[in-house]
Parts: C-alpha cells; sequence; structure tokens
C-alpha cells in the first residue's frame, strides 16, 4: 500500500468511530471510580494480595533481628517447633510447620551443619527420622526470647492486636484447609 492510500484510508475513517478523549468527569485506567471498593477484581480488595504484603513485610522484619543468630526465618519456625517439643520426627515436624519433606530437608541439614540439631534414624520405627535439639539448639533458645518483643516493637501494634491478628488467621488457615478437603 502506498502512502496516498494510507492518507485516503485515514481520511475516511468518520468521526462517530473515532473515540473521544475522556472528560474531567470519565474515569480513566489510572482514575479509579467511586465504585472501586466494589470492584471485586480491584487489587485493593484481594486478600491474597493483602496476606502476601504482610507476609513478606513481616518476615522481612525477622530478618535482621534473626540474623545475629545465624538463622533464616524458616529455620527459626522449624527451631520454634523443636523448642516445643524434642525429638519430633521429620514427618511430625513437616506437619506442624505444613511444609513438604523436600522443603523441610535442606533447612534439617543446615541446622545440623550449624550444631542446633541432629537427625538419627528412630529407634521406634527405623524408616522414620527423629530430629533433636542439640545442647547448643537449646541454648540457642534463650537468646531467642528477645525476637518477639523486638518484632511487637517494629510492628508498633500491641499484644491484644497481634493476638486478635494471629487468631484471624488462624481461622484463615483453618478455612482453607476445609476447602481443600
Amino acid at each position: 500500500m502506498d502512502d496516498r492510500a494510507v492518507t485516503r484510508t485515514a481520511a475516511s475513517i468518520e468521526p462517530a468511530e473515532v473515540p473521544a478523549a475522556p472528560t474531567a468527569a470519565e474515569p480513566t485506567a489510572a482514575q479509579p471510580t467511586a465504585a472501586a471498593s466494589d470492584d471485586l477484581l480491584a487489587l485493593e480488595n484481594q486478600v491474597c494480595f493483602a496476606l502476601a504484603v504482610a507476609a513478606r513485610g513481616v518476615i522481612g522484619l525477622y530478618r535482621p533481628i534473626l540474623e545475629p543468630l545465624g538463622l533464616t526465618h524458616p529455620q527459626y519456625l522449624v527451631m520454634l517447633a523443636l523448642w516445643g517439643r524434642s525429638p519430633r520426627t521429620v514427618r511430625d515436624l513437616g506437619e506442624a510447620l505444613q511444609l513438604e519433606p523436600a522443603t523441610l530437608s535442606p533447612l534439617l541439614k543446615r541446622l545440623e551443619a550449624q550444631g542446633y540439631v541432629t537427625r538419627e534414624r528412630s529407634a521406634r520405627d527405623e524408616r522414620a527420622l527423629d530430629v533433636a535439639l542439640t545442647d547448643a539448639g537449646w541454648a540457642l533458645r534463650e537468646r531467642a526470647l528477645a525476637i518477639p518483643p523486638q518484632v511487637v516493637d517494629r510492628l508498633g501494634m500491641s499484644l491484644d492486636e497481634l493476638g486478635a491478628l494471629r487468631d484471624r488467621l488462624t481461622e484463615v488457615i483453618a478455612a482453607v484447609q476445609r476447602a481443600d478437603g
């Protein structure tokens, strides 16, 4: 097609076919409408978005607090579970933490390399692997007692607010588990 054909084609468009520019009263994609709070697909209305951002933020608060202990947040969760009960089987730990064995195994290997846990075949069931805290793992608990107050302080929320939030999130977890059947 030559340039004259393009010009003729563009010139033959009827004015009614050209979309009008939005006026100040009409919302554009960048301007939320008054009904955005009713929009089921508005980002700010998504529970998944709020949970993801909150989780990333809270876990991010833990990073500098856990760093002096040589722990990552997932390793801290494993230690919390073991401080609650040790020894535990890998299977039991996975259920408590809601982690798959493929995710849990590398965490346990790193904690073992740091001298915080041991992994041994269970005397009760040779198929099971027991994870137990070492003396160093138990000693780390004393240092970890300083973590929760630091997190509360950084969040700037009361213990009552955080407890209520935890309770609601526990309800969400239970609802998800019921939905998954």
